[in-house]
């Protein structure tokens, strides 16, 4: 139990802003395995990135005048919170795997224009449209499920949309550079019991969300979610035969839009 809180906290402070310091990272210790452990917790990541963004988005819709704009307001602010929080780390895979992929290049160009630090055409509007969908399906959310169902969807689409990238280590070679790579020292591969240890943190979540909203829409939420994977999976063994640790960012945050998209159409 201790070594799974340890791990847990690894993948804290790789993921956010968090500081781990201190006592408590005397306590949690370091080691490249422990580190390369710390991927099967990346859904329990979403836990604290989730909640802590749902206080936001719940504290803004009580306290701006009770508008519909409230919500719209409310989502922005709250995603510029999570934005923050994880140092746009998820954001910055998804720009760099747009500007790789976007284009008719070869696999290997493709890796080499993913590790440079600059930001392309293709990476900008991928941002810019996904930044954009995801404000305006939360606010969707709000108005046509009620601001309740818009947070506990924001909770559970980002620990949902974190265990998608384990599915994604689990199946598919990690390729790049090793030296500069983001993923390399966190997530070569992840076996069975880190798997299980990912299933950990998703089922409770999803059980404290249908216990919170049992009439809610939520298989097709995870079954967007699940869409998002597939694609992003599919997109990856196809032009680079493997994943890169920009193609996990990108898998997350592509899961946690669809996520929403299933939500918003089952609710029609």
């Amino acid at each position: 139990m201790f070594l799974f809180i340890r791990h847990f906290f690894i993948a804290l402070q790789f993921f956010t802003r968090i500081p781990v310091t201190g006592r408590l990272a005397d306590w949690v210790g370091f080691s490249p395995a422990m580190l390369r452990a710390s991927a099967a917790h990346f859904p329990g990541v979403g836990w604290v990135v989730g909640g802590l963004t749902v206080l936001v988005f719940w504290g803004l819709t009580q306290a701006l005048p009770g508008q519909a704009a409230s919500a719209w307001v409310a989502a922005v602010l709250s995603t510029a919170f999570s934005v923050w929080l994880t140092g746009a780390f998820h954001e910055d895979g998804l720009a760099d795997t747009a500007d790789g992929l976007g284009g008719a290049v070869s696999r290997e160009r493709a890796l080499d224009i993913m590790k440079d630090s600059r930001i392309g055409s293709y990476g900008a509007i991928a941002l810019v449209l996904a930044l954009l969908t995801k404000v305006s399906l939360l606010g969707l959310l709000a108005q046509a499920g009620g601001v309740r169902l818009a947070a506990l969807a924001l909770f559970a689409a980002h620990v949902t949309s974190r265990l998608m990238p384990l599915l994604v280590i689990r199946t598919l070679p990690h390729v790049g550079d090793t030296p500069t790579s983001k993923s390399k020292p966190l997530a070569e591969s992840i076996g069975t019991r880190g798997l299980i240890a990912g299933l950990l943190w998703w089922v409770p979540a999803m059980a404290l969300a249908g216990w919170l909203a049992p009439g809610a829409p939520w298989l097709p939420a995870v079954l967007g979610a699940l869409a998002g994977l597939a694609w992003m999976w599919r997109l990856l063994r196809q032009r680079l035969q493997g994943f890169t640790g920009d193609g996990l960012g990108a898998t997350q945050q592509l899961s946690e839009l669809l996520f929403y998209l299933g939500m918003a159409l089952a609710l029609v």
